[in-house]
């Protein structure tokens, strides 16, 4: 249970680790599924799915069934996607409709959630039909992203991604096409597998081939109130040795990669030119489903595209193995919990007193 958790040190330079039965105890990511994840904004769709009116896309959010709609006024709107006759799915996939319809007994909603039709209802007594609306959830788009809040009182998504889409403005990722997807289920807790995305301190180590890229003591990390953007300045190779590198600054010329993520569970990798998503999903105490999802703008070539999750790839198994492992020291028993490197771990540190916070007071109060 979250009151099991020992008080959590703010300073760094003082501080310690979440202790091993925070990634281990299966009490504590139910209380992780309720406290944070139904509250807090997560990426279930594309903004494609969902450009023009009439068109309407589903995802959902630690296992909610969520339908997302664009109405006839072009507004965007998030609906649970749950019948309120008798729980039944209203929307399927994605497509375009001037109507939802469940897929039980054909109860009817518009694309503003209002019940229009209820065959065969009969004489039913005390029964408001404009009462029986598709019950509403917080939708909002922004990038090639839709994102669903469960939490009506939430604040707006431009809050909590602050000065994200200023910072990424020139790399125009509302312009970006979907180009690929692969799902990498994990033998690890979601926290160890965040945790591990946080400090470029495991780099030399594990990522021998994405750190001849980047400029590891140029590296830094920056932590906002529910978000961090890792800044790597990418390494300038010399001429002859260009064509070996992924990426290499042409001329004079600067380029970094940006490493952003966002409380709890997403990130955002910037670079050059490519952008992916990662989404961290929960399946158990010691299971976690990383999405990765790549966009690049139009006019990339097949071999652009292929080169580029060829990369990405390399390193998500790189860092399959080290999180795996580290999963079995958590639970081997002999780890209580550790120390923070104060010049490298500001990111993890920072993520870690924000699950405290939201587990045991079920808000970011003292987590600044």
């Amino acid at each position: 249970m979250p009151s099991r958790l020992p008080p959590f040190e703010p300073d760094l330079a003082r501080a310690s680790t979440l202790p091993a039965l925070a990634y281990t105890d299966a009490a504590i990511l139910a209380a992780e599924r309720e406290r944070i994840f139904r509250r807090t904004w997560q990426p279930i769709a594309h903004a494609a799915d969902v450009a023009t009116p009439g068109s309407y896309v589903t995802g959902e959010i630690d296992g909610a069934p969520v339908v997302v709609t664009r109405d006839a006024g072009g507004v965007l709107r998030g609906f649970h996607n749950v019948c309120r006759h008798r729980a039944g799915p209203v929307a399927l996939g994605k497509g375009a409709r001037k109507s939802l319809t469940c897929k039980y007994h054909g109860w009817t909603y518009a694309l503003d959630g209002a019940l229009v039709t209820t065959p065969e209802l009969g004489d039913v007594r005390d029964f408001d039909r404009s009462c029986h609306g598709l019950s509403p959830v917080r939708a909002c788009a922004w990038g090639p992203l839709v994102f669903a809040n469960l939490d009506a009182d939430a604040e707006p998504l431009e809050g909590v991604l602050g000065a994200i889409p200023d910072e990424t403005a020139g790399a125009r990722l509302g312009d970006m096409k979907l180009v690929a997807r692969k799902d990498y289920e994990i033998a690890c807790n979601w926290k160890t597998y965040v945790d591990n995305f946080l400090e470029g301190y495991h780099l030399p180590t594990v990522h021998p081939g994405l750190s001849k890229e980047l400029d590891y003591d140029a590296y830094r990390v920056e932590t906002h109130r529910l978000y961090s953007a890792q800044i790597a300045p990418i390494r300038r190779a010399p001429k002859e040795q260009a064509g070996a590198r992924q990426y290499a600054p042409p001329g004079e010329g600067k380029l970094e990669a940006l490493y952003y993520w966002v409380f709890p569970n997403w990130m955002l990798n910037v670079y050059p030119d490519n952008m992916s998503l990662n989404v961290v999903l929960p399946l158990g105490v010691g299971r976690t489903l990383t999405v990765f999802e790549w966009f690049r703008h139009d006019g990339a070539t097949a071999d652009e595209i292929e080169r580029t999750i060829r990369f990405s790839d390399g390193i998500q198994l790189e860092d399959i193995e080290i999180c795996e492992a580290v999963q079995r020291g958590l639970a081997s028993g002999s780890y209580e919990a550790g120390r923070f490197s104060a010049l490298r771990e500001n990111g993890v540190h920072h993520f870690q007193a924000l699950v405290h916070a939201y587990l045991t007071a079920g808000t970011t109060a003292g987590a600044r």
